[in-house]
């Protein structure tokens, strides 16, 4: 049944928008693909939170007329773990998307983005339930092909149109390894089917490079750094809404088949575990560094999806070494605390998504440092997008500290074992703690900079905050505050999933045991009623203090203006100077000769150190090679037969 209302769902949400493709502007066929993305959603979110919490497992398989290719589905607990965070924001993005891009002010685009939107829900549903290669193939490719399109979904934007070529070349690339991966995986199973390899196989050079393809095509998927190049433009460019679903849940399907093929692998080597742990701290200690060096509101939430990913496979390699070691309790805390961050991650990263969707069609401009004040002008706004920093900066009483206290326990057990295994985990847990201390530094510059403060420039139009914006971002907030205040709700669907994500013995103690969950929620508890009892306290004090009038301390400025704010740039010199090793930020302006200069320009840039410095250089010299072999192309076909007779001459003397 639970697999049922899954496939229900999914296909809901595709068909919703199949109306509007044909019947231009009209209300009716929005109303039937806003139905169709919230109803179909909720269906599928009723059999996936169904399968998460009582661990059943149902399969459908059907013939399939393809040579190696079968209709095989199968919902089980890991697979909903990931499918309740994409019904979930599916659903809520879908309405936000409902009114931010609409048919009044994008009518050729909003209809095709409709239905671009249901069909990447759809098969993003059908890779998460494929247990056969080809089909989970068939699938992968729609999911890719739907997502450019929505990357594109603004046809006016360069800026767009560049940004879906890169995420082209770069998930075509991811699929391609994907097409090795599943080969290899073939020829050492004899199948193209999901199933358990046989044991010693991952000790072996084949099982070596099948680890080396899933670890680069999942990864392209991903965003791990160095992978992620494409990741930042694509999400940036995307309308809010989208930039949701993909930050929130595309993006983690590459986790989720990372996990899927290791569950696979009876007896994974340490130095899987290692290489994810290396991995995991570069993405979380550079995604947040090159977070805080950014101006563009959206850009700066990309790249800390490239820091939580880091944060998810940090987790992934705890659990992989505690498989390795024969440590149940290192793997169960290491997976649950991934798979928690990945539902944690959707719903944080989801609602700050929809919440800078919002302050930039107000302001008509994704740069911060052009931003200030709007907390006047979107209260609500202003305040679940506070929420949604707090718990993604891994703060309680929010979720985000939840998950990564299970990463934390997962590490620190870890450093109980052999030198070795301590030495990697010492390496591991301050990683963390830098990343998180740098993510809360980043998300004050970022709501400071565009909330706090006076406007920059005119003020924007009368706004209102309808209920199709505030609504959805209050669910996340609820979400994440819900998470956050009881982990241990969820202890049981995080332990069915992690059971399968790490086949073998069961650690006698439950998850919520052992990662004390209980005790975290009363703390958090406790911590938000303290919270509530100052601030009721310093509001009665404030009432009942005479109100007073007088001149204020105007620290040398008698006349203050906007300008005179900190912009988000300047806010982060200086830990961008810190990382310029890794950055290499760019400045560039008129010089200050004098103490009032009648003119003055600054302005600074980080750019994407392996787009920029390595792909865009790399693609450059391979274009400077093929015009100067231009020349070898003389279109006679005497020349091309010359070709051919070298070539076969070379070859015999070769043997």
């Amino acid at each position: 049944m639970s697999l049922l209302l899954v496939l229900a769902g999914a296909f809901l949400c595709v068909a919703g928008g199949v109306p509007g493709l044909f019947s231009g502007s009209d209300v009716s066929a929005r109303r039937v693909a806003l139905a169709g993305s919230v109803g179909g959603s909720l269906l599928g979110l009723a059999g996936a939170a169904t399968a998460a919490l009582t661990g059943r497992v149902v399969t459908v398989a059907r013939a399939w007329p393809l040579p190696g290719a079968a209709l095989h589905l199968e919902l089980d607990a890991l697979s909903a773990i990931f499918l309740v965070p994409l019904f979930l924001v599916s659903a809520l993005a879908a309405v936000s998307g409902a009114r931010s891009f609409g048919d009044d002010e994008h009518p050729p685009d909003a209809r095709r983005t409709r239905f671009f939107f249901g069909l990447m829900t759809g098969a993003i549903t059908l890779v998460l339930l494929a247990r056969n290669g080809l089909f989970f193939l068939a699938s992968w490719e729609v999911m890719a092909l739907s997502a450019f399109f929505l990357v594109t979904a603004d046809h006016s934007s360069r800026e767009a149109r560049e940004a879906g070529r890169l995420y082209l070349f770069a998930t075509h690339a991811g699929t391609l390894t994907l097409f090795g991966f599943f080969a290899l995986l073939r020829h050492l199973s004899g199948s193209t089917e999901l199933v358990p390899l046989p044991r010693g196989v991952a000790a072996t050079d084949a099982g070596t490079v099948l680890f080396a393809l899933a670890l680069v095509g999942f990864g392209f998927k991903a965003g791990i750094l160095p992978l992620h190049f494409w990741l930042p433009p694509a999400h940036a460019a995307a309308p809010g809404h989208v930039s949701a679903l993909m930050s929130g849940v595309l993006i983690k399907t590459g986790i989720y088949g990372i996990v899927r093929f290791t569950s696979l692998v009876p007896d994974p080597p340490a130095s899987w575990g290692d290489l994810l742990l290396v991995l995991g701290v570069v993405s979380a200690v550079l995604g947040v560094a090159f977070a805080l060096g950014q101006h563009d509101l959206k850009r700066l939430l990309a790249w800390h999806s490239v820091e939580n990913i880091g944060i998810i496979v940090l987790g992934l390699g705890a659990g992989l070494a505690g498989r390795a070691a024969g440590r149940p309790e290192w793997a169960l805390l290491g997976f649950a605390g991934a798979l928690f961050h990945v539902v944690n991650h959707a719903l944080f990263k989801s609602l700050l998504f929809l919440g800078a969707g919002e302050v930039v069609h107000v302001a008509g401009t994704r740069d911060m440092d052009r931003m200030g004040g709007f907390g006047r002008v979107l209260p609500k706004t202003a305040f679940f997008f506070l929420a949604g920093a707090v718990a993604i900066s891994g703060l309680p009483p929010l979720n985000g500290f939840a998950s990564e206290w299970l990463v934390y326990l997962g590490l620190f057990d870890r450093t109980r074992g052999s030198g070795a295994d301590a030495l990697r985990a010492a390496f591991a847990a301050p990683a963390l703690a830098l990343t998180g201390a740098l993510a809360l530094a980043c998300f004050v510059k970022a709501y400071g900079s565009v909330f706090l403060g006076s406007l920059r420039g005119e003020p924007p139009e009368a706004h209102g905050e309808p209920g199709l914006h505030v609504t959805p971002m209050a669910i996340l907030a609820g979400a994440c505050a819900l998470l956050g205040l009881w982990p241990a709700g969820i202890a049981p669907a995080l332990a069915h999933a992690a059971a399968i994500a790490a086949p073998g013995p069961v650690p006698a103690v439950p998850l919520a045991e052992l990662a004390s969950l209980v005790p975290v929620g009363l703390s958090a508890l406790a911590l938000v009623a303290v919270l509530g009892a100052v601030a009721f306290l310093l509001r009665r004090r404030l009432a009942a203090a005479p109100a007073t009038k007088g001149p204020t301390w105007d620290c040398g400025y008698s006349r203050p203006t906007a300008r005179m704010q900190y912009t988000a740039s300047s806010f982060a010199r200086g830990p961008v100077t810190y990382f310029r090793w890794a950055l290499f930020p760019r400045t560039r302006g008129v010089p200050v000769a004098k103490l009032f200069p009648a003119k003055a320009h600054f302005e600074s840039h980080v750019p994407d150190t392996v787009l920029d410095r390595a792909i865009v250089p790399a693609f450059r010299a391979g274009a400077w090679f093929a015009r100067k072999g231009r020349v070898l192309q003389g279109g006679r076909v005497q020349l091309y037969l010359l070709y051919i007779v070298a070539t076969l001459v070379a070859l015999l003397f070769r043997v």
